[in-house]
């Protein structure tokens, strides 16, 4: 389990950018370079607790998250995740949606993206 228990102990400086309901951070242990996460201003547990409005915004805020990547890093490609429950991975139990950028090379074959969660089941 992370030491943390939600990422408002994270000092401000951390935040790179926000929209209304977001602020968004470099991930402190990244996949690859560019690692962001989008991270509710408000706690909530995880993605069912979001409302309405803070769903709709989760969109902008991923946009904005690709952006400032493109800007930074050169990807090929994202996998879009997050863990709902401790059984799902959740360390931090406060939302926080991973844009993890992907790039051409960094595993031998990346079919079947976010299926491998569980090993042996991404191949099909």
């Amino acid at each position: 389990m992370s030491s943390i228990k939600n990422f408002f102990e994270l000092p401000k400086d951390k935040h790179i950018a926000e929209t209304e309901h977001f602020f968004l951070i470099r991930d402190g242990f990244p996949v690859s370079p560019g690692h962001t996460l989008i991270i509710s201003k408000t706690l909530r547990v995880d993605y069912f607790e979001l409302t309405t409005d803070e769903k709709a915004d989760l969109d902008n805020a991923i946009s904005l998250a690709r952006s400032l990547v493109e800007a930074e890093f050169s990807p090929d490609g994202y996998n879009i995740g997050m863990n709902c429950g401790e059984s799902a991975g959740q360390t931090v139990f406060h939302f926080h949606c991973h844009l993890i950028p992907r790039y051409i090379g960094d595993m031998e074959n990346p079919r079947g993206g976010v299926r491998h969660v569980i090993p042996s089941k991404g191949s099909y």
